[in-house]
Parts: structure tokens; C-alpha cells; sequence
């Protein structure tokens, strides 16, 4: 797990210094890593949403799965039902503190090529979603 966190800064008037807090939006829904892949598509499709947050056992957040890759991997010839959340998460484990510029976390998604980077507190838990804007 990668944490991206910073030293606080006072919030002023450039949009760079707001913290990833207040840039976050809505983490939607929060799944434990030993959902299958089904039942995940199907919370999905319930829910109206394009991605979940994934949590262990003890509600830590551990990333983040799209439906596009649940739907590639449900489509693979390695497929199975007995394959889980857990299992296909491989290097999500990018996250942002609640401290964290705007700036920084851009900075951060941009060098790791990631869409979405969610935003935990102290204790591991999702607090919300950082997008980049296109």
C-alpha cells in the first residue's frame, strides 16, 4: 500500500493547496475483498456505478476494482466462481491522505496512470474518491 501523505498546508486561495478532503467526492459503495466477482458485477449494476471500494475483513480500505476489469476478468479462460475481490486487486494499493494537496494527489495519479485514487484516513478507512479531471 502507498500512502500519499504530506504535511499540512494552510488552504489559500490557489485551488493547487485544497487537500484531498476537499476535492474528494462520494466513495459509493464499500465491498469486502472476499465478494466474488458475480456479485460484485450484480452490487454494480444495483448500484449504477462503475467502480467499488474494497475493503478487508477488519474495514480497511485496499483499492478500488472498475466494472471494466471485473467484466475482462470474468470474461478470461482462468475464470472461476470461486475467484474473489482479493485475488484480482494486484498494485491498487495506491491511496491518499486526507491531508494531501489536490496538487500532490494529481501529481501522484498522473505518474501512476491511475483514474481514481481513494482517499483513507489514519486507520486505513475509505473516506472518498479522487478522479482527474479530463
Amino acid at each position: 500500500m502507498t500512502l500519499i501523505q504530506t504535511q499540512p498546508r494552510p488552504a489559500g486561495a490557489n485551488p493547487a493547496h485544497r487537500t484531498a478532503v476537499e476535492g474528494m467526492d462520494e466513495a459509493g459503495p464499500q465491498v469486502c475483498d472476499d465478494m466474488s466477482v458475480e456479485v460484485a458485477l450484480a452490487v454494480m449494476a444495483a448500484a449504477r456505478t462503475g467502480r467499488l471500494v474494497v475493503c478487508d475483513q477488519d474495514d480497511q480500505c485496499t483499492g478500488l476494482v472498475a466494472r471494466t476489469e471485473l467484466a475482462a476478468v470474468r470474461d478470461s479462460s482462468d475464470y472461476t466462481d470461486r475467484v474473489r475481490l482479493r485475488d484480482i486487486l494486484g498494485d491498487h494499493g495506491s491511496f491518499a491522505s486526507p491531508v494531501t494537496t489536490m496538487a500532490e494527489a494529481g501529481q501522484a495519479m498522473r505518474s501512476r496512470r491511475l483514474g481514481v485514487l481513494p482517499v483513507v484516513d489514519e486507520q486505513g478507512s475509505g473516506l472518498g474518491i479522487l478522479a482527474l479531471s479530463r
